[in-house]
């Protein structure tokens, strides 16, 4: 502690004890920076203040003499503690302006674009728990008639799954007009994916063609959850699995490729397990609910059933997201009201 600064704080408090005055107390307040300015520290300050104190009043008894000492040592263990929480919170700054940029760089590098096919009906909702999302939705389109879809889930959160994820944009974009049955591309991102990412980060990938010739849907999957196909004739749903490794595992793997044939009223939906493992305070929310839901939304447009299924099991959580939530639902219409539509 600078011997001049103990005394020029000894002759301020002397002179307010004086005069007891505002303008001491203003003194005192401008003198103050000089303890920040010569990094002084608050049991420092203490200790110069009971040496003023004893110059002062030196018949004080002993006794509360001894409260400055109990002070100055409770203020050395605050000083530490202060000066770790403000480290934390400038630390914490720095992350939440990082994971701005990051979520700003996200939503710019994964945008993509909903595909225009006559006689299909596309309808979609994803929503981050957080600030980032783990989840991923691509839309190919390259012919008219044809329109592909991937959806999927980085097993981890922040900033590491929004890099692993520009690897899956990386490998859908290299794959325009190129085969894109789905075995294949599962095959080349997972080959981009097990050069390019950790190997403690995963991702599971739904993959679904749709061919408006045909009207057959086929699809793939790397470990990622099963989509459902809803059958219009009988109010069915029927689960669309297919065996396959998550993206990243090993190099060399193959992708099981299925196909159904869809008719007008029949659709798709494509979920991650912020959909099928929706949870309440209660337990698991049963796939039989979350089936009746859509079942009842049957005869809205796929973009009205997304948003009504989400709606309704935000609802069911108490407005809370316990994991990121998406959701595609790709839907056969009648060509002739379609064609009807467009010509409004």
């Amino acid at each position: 502690m600078p011997k001049e600064v103990g005394k020029q704080y000894r002759a301020l408090l002397k002179q307010y004890i004086n005069n007891q005055s505002e303008e001491g107390l203003y003194f005192g307040q401008q003198f103050s920076r000089q303890f920040i300015e010569k990094n002084i520290a608050p049991e420092e300050v203490i200790s110069m203040h009971k040496i003023g104190v004893a110059e002062l009043f030196p018949d004080l008894p002993d006794e509360l003499m001894l409260t400055y000492d109990f002070l100055i040592e409770m203020m050395i263990h605050y000083g530490l503690a202060l000066q770790e929480h403000q480290s934390l919170v400038r630390k914490q700054e720095e992350i939440r302006v990082e994971m701005n940029l990051a979520t700003k760089v996200q939503d710019t590098l994964l945008k993509t674009k909903l595909p225009d096919v006559k006689g299909l009906d596309i309808g979609y909702l994803t929503m981050p728990a957080k600030q980032m999302s783990g989840d991923y939705i691509y839309f190919l389109n390259e012919a008219s008639n044809e329109a592909c879809v991937a959806v999927a889930d980085v097993i981890g959160k922040g900033i590491p799954a929004a890099l692993c994820m520009s690897m899956v944009k990386f490998g859908m974009d290299s794959l325009r007009k190129e085969n894109t049955n789905p075995h294949h591309v599962l095959d080349i991102v997972n080959r981009i994916v097990e050069k390019s990412v950790d190997d403690s980060m995963f991702i599971s990938m739904f993959y679904g063609k749709y061919d408006a010739d045909r009207s057959v849907f086929s699809y793939a999957s790397a470990g990622h959850e099963p989509a459902l196909l809803f059958k219009a004739a009988d109010r069915s749903f029927t689960e669309l699995d297919a065996k396959g490794l998550l993206l990243g595992v090993q190099p060399n793997v193959v992708y099981e490729e299925h196909s159904v044939e869809l008719e007008t009223g029949d659709f798709i939906v494509i979920m991650t397990d912020g959909v099928t493992e929706a949870r309440t305070e209660d337990g698991f929310i049963d796939q039989t609910e979350i089936q009746a839901m859509i079942g009842e939304m049957s005869e809205a447009s796929a973009q009205e059933i997304a948003t009504t299924v989400y709606d309704k099991l935000v609802s069911l959580q108490n407005f809370i997201l316990h994991d990121d939530f998406t959701i595609v639902i790709i839907k056969k219409i009648n060509d002739v009201l379609n064609d009807d539509d467009q010509g409004k």
